[in-house]
């Protein structure tokens, strides 16, 4: 019995041994290597960072501009938070003339290189009322906006979910459930919520206010989190974002968090849909280290760059205030670059990218990715990368492009393979100021939006 048992484990071991791969093999052996490290260089990127915030209280309210946009943008901003406020219009459609001053924001957004995140409400303070009009007038309401979001759905980042309550925070309200703590007491802010979902384009997200909505109306419980296998996948639950405008205020951010449950759901859910909003007063818990440790573990994207003020102010002074600019939402650098030694027209050039992520979250919403050849005469060639998916290249993760691309046969010269990260919508592709640029110094090509990877000769 003792020999078998010998027997039976020095098997085990040779097998274990057969199946580990040899540590001596080298899979990118004969390959040229390059190695890159990340800059520390803050530049404005789409679809991230800090927010600058504008409002609409009227149809004859001032537009968004394409100075006012490339000022922000000279600040490293891309983002701008839209709060539009249809209270003229409360007993019935809104007017034309209102959705033609947002038509007009959008295409300048659409043009200026920028994007928005959403938010509609009736009221900005507390003494002002009616806070919100009768369910059925923000039904008719969210129909009359729909044109013009499924128009400029591309320059939407998200649609924060307001029509109830003072700044559509969903907490004062005149016509909703106040405190809702059941679903059934959710009822009415839930067909809000599914008609601004009908509303947007299908690959564009709701954000509500706290995890307790999501959970009330979306989801079977807080253990009921999104997965990889669940993201992204265009269903109500997985289109459910989350904004916090009390971020760091307190040790539940001033009503934001009901527990330790509500913060795990909302840590695991921010993996694969938005994470942002603003501060709003200072506390222990928007100190540096909780703050960056914060932005981490819920994966922050955007935030308010005007308020609150002092809580900004005390970044600066801890010093972290350049991190979090540097990694509010991705941020992708090359890390490695493998490719073969020689190149020949008409025949398969390898290469491999090592890409890591060092930002607090992944791209929240579809993203392209493409290789470029560009030879000695400035022939193009692109290679769509149609199995890449950067909104799964997580936070502090590294991930690998292993290529072959067929080098066209009348390629001559001195050809540069580029990574492009451009906006899949037809209407942004072309634009470079919605592609994404690496964090490598002296691989950004600003006017095609292209990022260098490999020169070699033909």
């Amino acid at each position: 019995m003792k020999n078998y048992t010998l027997l039976l484990a020095s098997v085990t071991l040779l097998l274990t041994m057969a199946c580990k791969p040899d540590p001596k093999v080298d899979v990118y052996e004969g390959l040229e290597h390059q190695t890159y490290s990340e800059s520390d260089e803050t530049f404005p990127n789409p679809e991230r960072g800090f927010y600058t915030p504008v409002s609409y209280k009227s149809a004859s309210a001032r537009p968004l501009s394409i100075s006012g946009i490339e000022t922000q943008r000279v600040a490293k901003k891309t983002l701008f938070y839209t709060a539009y406020y249809p209270k003229d219009y409360m007993e019935g459609d809104i007017s034309e003339e209102f959705l033609n001053l947002m038509r007009q924001n959008m295409q300048t957004l659409r043009e200026g290189g920028a994007k928005c995140i959403l938010r509609f409400a009736y009221s900005d303070s507390e003494s002002e009322k009616p806070w919100d009009p009768k369910p059925e007038i923000v039904q008719r309401h969210i129909q009359n906006i729909k044109p013009v979001l499924q128009e400029y759905g591309d320059v939407i980042l998200c649609f924060q979910a307001g029509f109830v309550g003072v700044w559509g925070e969903w907490y004062y309200t005149d016509n909703f459930v106040s405190n809702p703590k059941t679903p059934e007491q959710h009822a009415l802010r839930k067909q809000v919520t599914d008609a601004m979902l009908d509303a947007l384009p299908a690959d564009r997200q709701i954000a509500l206010r706290t995890p307790m909505f999501a959970r009330m109306m979306y989801a079977d419980s807080y253990a009921d989190t999104l997965t990889v296998e669940t993201a992204h996948n265009g269903t109500p639950r997985s289109r459910i974002s989350a904004f916090n405008d009390c971020f760091g205020a307190s040790a539940n951010d001033t009503g934001t968090f009901g527990g330790q449950e509500t913060r795990d759901f909302w840590k695991a859910d921010t993996k694969f849909v938005f994470m942002g909003g603003e501060t709003c007063g200072l506390s222990a818990f928007c100190n540096c280290p909780n703050t960056l440790k914060d932005m981490e573990d819920y994966h922050w994207t955007y935030l308010n760059s005007q308020y609150n003020l002092d809580v900004i102010s005390r970044w600066r002074q801890q010093g972290c205030m350049p991190e979090i600019e540097r990694r509010l939402g991705y941020r992708f650098s090359l890390t490695d670059v493998y490719h073969d030694k020689e190149a020949v027209a008409g025949q398969d050039f390898r290469v491999v990218l090592k890409l890591k992520n060092s930002g607090f979250s992944a791209p929240i919403n579809p993203r392209a990715v493409e290789l470029v050849l560009v030879d000695g005469n400035g022939k193009k060639t692109v290679y769509e990368q149609k199995d890449a998916d950067p909104r799964y290249w997580f936070a502090g993760e590294t991930v690998t492009i292993d290529r072959f691309v067929k080098i066209p046969a009348d390629a001559t010269g001195e050809c540069t393979l580029y990574l492009n990260l451009p906006d899949p919508k037809v209407t942004l592709r072309d634009n470079p100021r919605f592609s994404i640029r690496l964090a490598n110094d002296g691989v950004w090509e600003e006017e095609t939006g292209y990022n260098k990877v490999v020169t070699f000769s033909l």
